[in-house]
């Protein structure tokens, strides 16, 4: 996408992110939502609880900045905040639920993580980033290398290198990381965690719009069944083999390998 003017003027207009960063509620908006779904990494919230929780937080706003600063329930600013006008937040019915359910749409994640970056943070790691950058390169760089000689002698370059840290420790030098590089690597994992997180919610709402444009077309089709259904499927197809839904099947099958499964959880637990 490029940032021209028209693009940009389009985006002020219409986009979710953009009208949240130019309410007049927008520091309510930003900062209860913030503390109560992106915080905690909260997916989904039922009704009541998210209104009481907004109702403690109008309680304790009002006294410092008058009753007449928010003068509405909690409700109210809730449904306010689902409309297509706004689009903040997702109203939904879980299954085998009669209780509304709420969660942050895509662009306000996308406008509380801008304000997030507003902030000036107390410690800001790099080394961790500089070394996903260069494995990453190695990874793209080897993966493409259909030469076998080559890839031979990478893996035996590393297994060199991982003969030598055998030697190392034998001998007595175990190398530690200290406490800056535990943080550094520590605030790398969690940003990366929270982005895949919002990650999550983009794809569900791509889906969701996915969905709603196919019971669309299904109600209103006129021509033959097995013509809706070429159409149908062809479309499926045509995603799963997109860079998107190619990327999104070899994440998937990764997460749910029960062997990638019990792995994160010892990880998790062996930093925790």
């Amino acid at each position: 996408m490029s940032l021209d003017y028209a693009t940009l003027d389009t985006l002020r207009r219409s986009h979710p992110a953009w009208r949240l960063l130019l309410a007049d509620h927008a520091p309510l908006v930003a900062s209860f939502l913030y503390r109560v779904l992106v915080l905690p990494n909260v997916r989904g919230m039922a009704q009541a609880e998210l209104i009481s929780k907004l109702e403690d937080e109008l309680f304790h706003l009002r006294q410092s900045q008058g009753d007449a600063a928010f003068p509405k329930p909690a409700a109210t600013y809730l449904e306010d905040w689902t409309q297509d006008t706004r689009g903040w937040l997702r109203k939904y019915y879980p299954p085998g639920s009669d209780e509304a359910h709420f969660d942050l749409t895509p662009a306000t994640e996308k406008a509380i993580a801008w304000l997030e970056s507003l902030t000036q943070r107390a410690f800001v790691g790099t080394e961790s980033r500089l070394m996903t950058v260069f494995e990453l390169l190695r990874q793209m760089v080897e993966g493409s290398d259909a030469n076998p000689e080559a890839r031979i002698r990478e893996l035996e370059k590393r297994k060199s290198e991982i003969d030598a840290e055998i030697a190392r420790i034998c001998d007595g030098k175990l190398a530690l990381l200290d406490e800056t590089a535990l943080k550094d690597r520590f605030q790398q994992v969690a940003s990366t965690a929270r982005e895949l997180l919002a990650d999550f919610r983009e794809v569900e709402q791509n889906f969701r719009t996915l969905d709603r444009s196919t019971r669309e077309r299904i109600a209103l089709w006129e021509g033959a069944k097995g013509g809706l259904l070429e159409s149908i499927f062809g479309e499926r197809d045509a995603i799963a083999d997109s860079d998107q839904g190619k990327s999104f099947r070899a994440f998937w099958d990764f997460l749910m390998s029960p062997e990638r499964q019990e792995e994160l959880s010892v990880l998790l637990k062996a930093v925790f």
